[in-house]
């Protein structure tokens, strides 16, 4: 359900004007964006039976990495606004640069760890770096439509808490699909 809820928010981002945050159904959309996406995001290091504490350090480092070197690539180099509308200064060549390094950097994860193979990785990054980017999209939505810039004031400068987890918030229930697929079908 949590996948699906998150796949209608990806639709909200991209036809209708207002994410229904503050509409009837807001109690859907916390319950099974917030609560349950957490809940994924703990169920990740242990997705075979075994916990495995790397793997969300993993996890969290490569989401880190493809925000990081977004936002480097896309100032430095970025031309094409990704999706001017909901968040200005998102950039195409932003989203290509993080998603190459968030890659890289699963090689090298997977290299210093061991940890899974390099597919797993590769395929991981590359899920992070989309899902991420839909994430920080969708929560900048959020933001628009409640008329703040930073969602907190815990970071300042780096809009609050939320905006620094916001990626792999929306990110974790497919990463853990994702590795239970593999778990599953290898």
């Amino acid at each position: 359900i949590t996948i699906f809820v998150n796949l209608f928010l990806v639709k909200d981002l991209m036809l209708v004007n207002k994410i229904p945050l503050f509409e009837k159904k807001k109690y859907v959309l916390i319950i099974f964006y917030l609560i349950a996406s957490m809940i994924f995001l703990t169920l990740i290091p242990s997705y075979t039976g075994d916990f495995t504490p790397e793997l969300v350090v993993g996890v969290f480092s490569l989401i880190w990495i493809n925000d990081t070197f977004a936002y480097l690539v896309g100032k430095n180099f970025g031309k094409k606004k990704l999706f001017e509308r909901i968040s200005p200064k998102k950039t195409v060549e932003g989203f290509l640069g993080g998603l190459i390094f968030t890659a890289i950097a699963g090689y090298l994860v997977f290299y210093f760890t061991g940890l899974l193979d390099l597919h797993t990785w590769v395929g991981m990054a590359i899920i992070l770096s989309i899902f991420g980017t839909l994430g920080d999209l969708i929560q900048s939505k959020f933001k628009r439509q409640a008329g703040v810039k930073d969602s907190g004031r815990l970071m300042p400068g780096h809009g609050g808490l939320f905006d620094r987890l916001d990626s792999i918030i929306f990110a974790s229930p497919f990463v853990y699909a994702y590795l239970q697929l593999l778990n599953y079908v290898s």
